[in-house]
């Protein structure tokens, strides 16, 4: 098959195809013939050389792909520990799914844990169904696990335009939540906009607090995700209602931040986070089943959708990296393994 390879660490140029090994799937796994792989800041980050991928994990880099299943593991789990990947999967080849995976999205084949497998959406293209998993559950498992958002309270997403930006936005307004968003430039902010953000804050001509402190009438969001960090840490607790809830999910301006502690007593705040990547097959599982029971049917609807910027041959992966280092997308790109996925609905 044939795979991007990070040759060293370094700019784009350092992702090239090579010749690759087809690999065999485990007890609990299934291969896909990847027919599209979403491509995302942690991607980049590896190929710097500044986030490898967990112990076992492919180090081709690629968190997320949709196929169709071609092989399937044994069906038998390798231990008996309660915490070993759950149930044997439910699979069969020719089904046609999307799937978070550890690595090794940046290829024409793919192993992925069975649980960690859903159907494409109905209604969907191979291309779509792509950019759905590692944005959806990355704001389940941290707006809606995490942040316990629930209808009628307010959420503040940073990053509106991103991936996880117009993830967040549709599904905190389809879960009946008032929620607000922040991005560069009129453009991403009219797209927040239309993605269902009440308002959408231009960060380079607006201070974030001072809009959504007036537009709340004083009483702050009860949810900021964010993933940003840094400077943005003191202003995302001054924002905040009582009892509010940050999650961080990334810092782009740094881990670093220095903050008042005081806010959090008296208001009663919470900050939290998580990774993704380096949780259990498990804990990815029952995300995935989460998404399943509740964001599914909102998928197959159409109430909430993937925002595909743009869509790259999977040799050209470099030239992915570079849009998204460049920053002016809106929503997801996509590298295409096998044409035939383009505009092919399931």
């Amino acid at each position: 098959m044939i795979a991007i390879e990070i040759t060293r660490p370094g700019d784009p140029d350092v992702l090239v195809a090579k010749d690759r090994p087809r690999p065999a799937p485990g007890p609990n796994e299934v291969l896909i013939e990847v027919a599209a792989a979403g491509v995302n800041r942690p991607d980049l980050m590896q190929r710097q050389g500044k986030y490898p991928p967990p112990p076992g994990a492919s180090e081709i880099p690629g968190l997320e792909v949709a196929g169709t299943i071609v092989a399937v593991g044994s069906r038998t789990k390798a231990s008996t520990d309660a915490n070993a990947a759950a149930a044997p999967p439910r699979w069969r080849a020719g089904d046609q799914v999307c799937a978070l995976v550890a690595g090794g999205g940046y290829a024409e084949y793919c192993v992925a844990p069975a649980p960690q497998c859903l159907s494409v959406p109905r209604g969907l293209d191979l291309v779509a169904a792509a950019g759905i998993p590692e944005t959806f559950f990355t704001v389940w498992t941290n707006v809606f696990e995490r942040g316990r958002l629930v209808r009628g309270e307010t959420l503040l997403v940073h990053g509106g335009a991103s991936g996880i930006g117009t993830t967040a936005i549709q599904l905190g307004r389809a879960f009946g939540a008032r929620v607000f968003a922040t991005a560069g430039g009129p453009d991403k902010c009219a797209a927040c906009e239309r993605l269902g953000a009440e308002r959408a804050i231009d960060y380079r001509a607006e201070d974030f607090v001072e809009v959504v402190t007036a537009l709340t009438g004083g009483r702050g969001v009860d949810v900021v995700l964010d993933m940003v960090g840094a400077d943005y840490a003191p202003r995302n607790l001054d924002v905040l209602a009582t009892d509010g809830r940050l999650i961080q999910i990334a810092f782009l301006h740094g881990p670093t931040a220095t903050i008042n502690l005081t806010p959090l007593l008296r208001r009663r705040l919470t900050i939290t986070g998580s990774t993704l990547r380096p949780r259990s097959v498990a804990e990815k599982a029952a995300i995935a089943r989460a998404l399943g029971a509740q964001v599914w049917p909102l998928l197959e609807s159409g109430a909430v959708r993937p925002i595909v910027h743009a869509t790259f041959p999977l040799a050209r992966a470099a030239d992915a990296h570079r849009l998204m280092e460049a920053g002016t997308h809106i929503g997801k790109i996509v590298l295409v393994a096998r044409p035939s996925a383009l505009g092919s609905k399931v």
